[in-house]
């Protein structure tokens, strides 16, 4: 009976209810691992990390001495959401994207919530991803954020929050993918017994979405995803991909435009390439527009898009909605766009540039996150309560220096799920990204990554600042006989 001394801690468990009962969909899980001697448990541990370095997953960390290449650690205790739980967050992320889409289009094009009042235009302005060279530009489908990852906490009153939208370039979907074949392998019956949602079919619906966004009279479209190279923190994601979808992976250096056509370098001569799933950021994609520095990019590249000769996913120009500031007018959005309100609602946030704002999170450090609107990663963050003194003052003269460049959230009771530590389990706060396909129709992932901060009471869960990843199971809310013979 592992779970037999597990805590709670006043803490939202998303195993175990308040009487440290298992919560609708987890008994599956829960009868498995009591049934298992503690040493087989982290057997089955080891297997599973000794699998994922096999197939080679890892992740890089920038200005690391210990070295960039890391190994994403991973738990073995699954994290359960019951499928009428995520039928919820479903409807919500699906409403949210297209609240998004609309700004973006609108931004680019009319520009009507700015004149109606609802978003400041210096805070539009001002993001770092606003692109005005995309006035006017119209991608395929009318559609700009074809792939996000929208990041969830669950809050202690057990509800779901939007923590950020990540509209650029989302990473992480590659280790959902590879957890998920190692769970089955390690609890085949727990896995079956739950009726966990397949996850499997990403690759093939990101084909056909890519394939959709092909110029018209394309038969047959060559679809290519674009990798900065080998030195970028997510190239084994690239490659994955590609290797999942069977298309090809390609650099900047093997693209070239002729006649306003994109084409690839191969071992026969060129060919045309109709669509791309771009891993690198606006600035680099082509020199003759963005950086004229960018070592990365295609020139003549944003010539090609104009002229619908080739499709990008994500459209350039999206990044304006992945700024921490803008993310916190998304209900308003909502409201203004599809005159619903929000299903999910946001993480309350402070905006530095308002001036009530900014002398709130002044004179509240100890108490709040605060974060950079532009960066990713837990890079850039003060978490107030465990920072010092020393750090709150340097970070507020930070603030000072330029409010619109900081956001601060409340510090939240993030909810946890039980993780194997040494030889017991204890709860370890999570968070959870799922991921969104706007094509034809809207996908939304059933579960997502869920990443873990594996350090005792941090709430930093990046794999970049010692986090770690969980599967996530959609289940079907279940109970089992006694003893776990189903499982």
């Amino acid at each position: 009976m592992l779970f037999r001394n597990y805590q709670t801690e006043n803490f939202f468990d998303e195993m175990f209810d308040e009487q440290n009962l298992p919560r609708p969909g987890a008994e599956a899980v829960v009868e498995r691992f009591n049934a298992l001697p503690l040493e087989e448990l982290k057997r089955r541990q080891q297997a599973a990390e000794k699998a994922l370095l096999q197939m080679g997953i890892t992740f890089s960390v920038y200005g690391d001495e210990q070295g960039t290449e890391r190994i994403f650690p991973f738990d073995i205790v699954p994290r359960i959401i019951p499928r009428n739980e995520w039928a919820e967050i479903e409807a919500g992320l699906k409403q949210r994207i297209q609240a998004l889409n609309l700004f973006i289009d609108d931004l680019y094009h009319e520009q009507k919530i700015l004149k109606d009042g609802i978003i400041p235009k210096e805070l539009v302005f001002s993001a770092s991803g606003y692109r005005t060279e995309c006035i006017g530009l119209n991608p395929p489908g009318g559609i700009w954020c074809h792939i996000t990852g929208t990041d969830l906490v669950r809050g202690g009153d057990g509800k779901f929050y939007v923590l950020e939208d990540n509209l650029r370039c989302p990473s992480g979907v590659s280790y959902v993918l590879e957890n998920r074949v190692v769970m089955k392998r390690s609890f085949p019956r727990a896995f079956d017994a739950a009726r966990v949602a397949p996850v499997v079919d990403y690759p093939n619906r990101l084909l056909e979405l890519l394939q959709f966004l092909a110029p018209p009279r394309r038969d047959k479209p060559v679809v290519a995803v674009w990798t900065p190279g080998v030195y970028n923190s997510a190239y084994f994601e690239h490659s994955f991909l590609a290797q999942q979808m069977g298309i090809e992976l390609v650099e900047g250096s093997d693209l070239v435009v002729v006649d306003d056509r994109v084409m690839m370098r191969t071992t026969t001569g060129l060919k045309p390439v109709d669509v791309l799933y771009r891993r690198i950021d606006d600035d680099f994609i082509d020199p003759e527009v963005f950086r004229a520095d960018s070592m990365l990019g295609v020139p003549g590249l944003m010539r090609a898009y104009r002229a619908g000769n080739v499709a990008l996913a994500n459209a350039p120009g999206t990044g304006v909605a992945d700024d921490k500031a803008v993310y916190a007018y998304v209900p308003d959005m909502i409201k203004y766009y599809l005159d619903q309100d929000a299903i999910l609602n946001n993480v309350e946030t402070y905006l530095c540039s308002r001036e009530k704002d900014l002398q709130y999170v002044l004179s509240n450090l100890d108490k709040l996150v605060v974060k950079k609107v532009g960066e990713s990663g837990g890079y850039g963050m003060l978490v107030g309560p465990h920072a010092s003194e020393k750090e709150r003052a340097e970070y507020g003269e930070q603030v000072k220096a330029n409010p619109r460049n900081f956001i601060a959230q409340p510090t939240l009771d993030l909810s946890r799920v039980p993780t194997l530590i040494d030889d017991h389990f204890e709860g370890r706060h999570v968070d959870l990204r799922p991921y969104i396909l706007y094509g034809e129709d809207i996908y939304v992932m059933p579960g997502g990554l869920t990443r873990v901060a594996l350090k005792r009471g941090s709430l930093v869960v990046n794999s970049s600042q010692g986090g770690g990843s969980k599967d996530t199971w959609v289940v079907e809310a279940c109970s089992l006989p006694k003893g776990g013979a189903s499982c």
